[in-house]
């Protein structure tokens, strides 16, 4: 650990910085987010600083969902397609249907995936 405190602390801090160089480091160093949860945020901070990668990074996120949530509906899983493509088409507001969705859907984490 560095002085500056672990990767997963540096992360929260860039994220709620809004400082998209040093979320991405810290990932970098955490060889990927821990969870669903840090992928959202790090979505959100996408679509506000470069939204030009936030559809690639939002299909990665829904990957890993399918993974992660075994209990997953196909509905649900339209949804959060929906609200993704939403995200990436300009309504921030997405991100509150997809935190939702998450809370529902419970997914248990199965490994890093970066």
């Amino acid at each position: 650990m560095t002085s500056q405190g672990s990767a997963s602390g540096r992360f929260t801090r860039a994220i709620k910085q809004r400082n998209l160089f040093i979320a991405e480091m810290a990932i970098r160093e955490m060889g990927g987010l821990a969870s669903l949860y840090e992928g959202l945020d790090y979505l959100d901070l996408l679509a506000e600083v470069k939204p030009e990668k936030l559809e690639h990074a939002a299909l990665r996120w829904h990957g890993r969902l399918e993974l992660e949530a075994s209990m997953m509906t196909l509905g649900e899983s339209q949804l959060a397609l929906a609200a993704l493509a939403s995200l990436c088409a300009g309504e921030r507001s997405a991100i509150d249907l997809l935190r939702k969705l998450l809370r529902r859907v419970r997914p248990t984490l199965t490994s890093r995936l970066g």
